[in-house]
């Protein structure tokens, strides 16, 4: 998601620059058995560096700058519990969300043993870090501090590998300056088609710097992640500001077995680009369903070309495969749904958490 070649920050210049408007949501969090309220859940927006936990009468509160967010509220022994909001749902107080216990099934039990690598990390551990973590620069100042709550569950029928969480991992990235909490879903690996997918929470914090120095280093870095990034991409179509911001798009299309790229001249217009006045959300469904994202303004990575040598070294192509008829919703923000509906491949698919923003990251000129 991100990029590695070093930037100067005079590059800025000519990228459109928003105005910061925040609202607030509110609301109370009870089991959902005893209707009792419960003190110290975690709520926040994934992927964002807003979080709260909440008071003794189960209550919260949290300010979020315009956009989108998947809120998520998470209780030790509980299942977690997301629930989207925008701000269409400013001022709104009268939240209830309640949270059910997890149910420890003996089967469950039994079949996770069954599967379970006694010596996970020791056999998947470096597989796991690249395909989760990632392959590039900040990927080697990027750790995981509490490797040991990773469970390995290898099927073999199926040729799976399986990676579960005990607890949140912590993930600290030095390159960026972030410390992230990732409430880890699942990691899974099919082996037969050689695809990876993992599904989870992320909560961001920002590291204290030792120095100015260093927060500058984290600011330059934070900016060179963030151009030619899906972030970058989904907040300059929101704003009508492809081009500007350097990125075309293409149709990829099969002729039996090659497949062409045809331009497109009206980036808007071939993406069916609509935007709802009422709740600022913009929705686009693409003629095509394989959509070629060019970023013209940077080289693609040294060590992606070394992986991926028949990548053309003047630009960074993404790809997004869209399910049939399925619409993308895009918030101010750059947060967008169904993320489900399309699939990422090429530069984008082969950045990771190494290379992950914030959704509330704003860019220097936005501060």
């Amino acid at each position: 998601m991100k990029n590695i070649i070093v930037f100067i920050a005079l590059l800025i210049t000519g990228l459109p620059v928003y105005a910061q408007s925040y609202f607030s949501i509110s609301g109370k969090i009870i089991d959902a058995d005893t209707k009792l309220p419960m003190q110290g859940a975690s709520v926040f927006a994934q992927n964002t560096t807003m979080g709260t936990a909440t008071h003794a009468d189960g209550s919260f509160t949290l300010q979020l700058p315009a956009g989108g967010y998947d809120i998520v509220v998470t209780f030790t022994g509980y299942q977690t519990e997301t629930k989207r909001v925008s701000g269409a749902d400013a001022g709104n107080n009268n939240w209830e969300i309640a949270l059910h216990q997890k149910q420890n099934e003996m089967q469950d039990v039994v079949v996770k043993a069954t599967y379970e690598v006694a010596d996970g990390w020791e056999k998947y551990g470096d597989f796991f870090l690249e395909n989760f973590i990632g392959k590039t620069d900040n990927s080697k100042q990027t750790t995981i501090t509490n490797k040991e709550v990773l469970k390995f569950y290898y099927y073999k029928r199926k040729n799976k590998l399986k990676v579960l969480a005990s607890a949140p991992l912590v993930i600290e990235n030095k390159a960026l300056g972030y410390s992230i909490s990732y409430t880890l879903d699942s990691f899974i690996h099919e082996y037969n088609t050689q695809v990876s997918q993992y599904t989870g929470y992320p909560l961001f914090s920002e590291m204290v710097p030792a120095n100015p120095e260093q927060q500058t280093n984290w600011n330059n870095a934070r900016l060179v992640a963030y151009h030619g990034s899906i972030l970058h991409f989904m907040r300059s179509l929101y704003h009508r500001q492809l081009k500007e911001s350097g990125f075309e798009i293409q149709f990829l299309v099969n002729d039996g077995d090659k497949q062409n790229a045809i331009p497109v001249k009206d980036f808007y217009g071939a993406l069916n680009f609509a935007k709802d006045d009422s709740t600022t959300l913009v929705s686009i469904l693409p003629n095509q369903r394989e959509v070629a994202v060019i970023y013209k303004e940077e080289m693609p990575a040294p060590l992606y070309l070394e992986t991926n040598p028949d990548s053309n070294p003047k630009f960074e192509l993404s790809v997004l495969l869209f399910a049939p008829m399925q619409t993308i919703n895009i918030e101010q923000n750059g947060f967008y749904f169904n993320q489900d509906d399309f699939t990422i491949s090429s530069y984008w698919g082969w950045e990771k958490m190494a290379d992950m923003l914030p959704y509330d990251y704003q860019l220097p000129s936005e501060k």
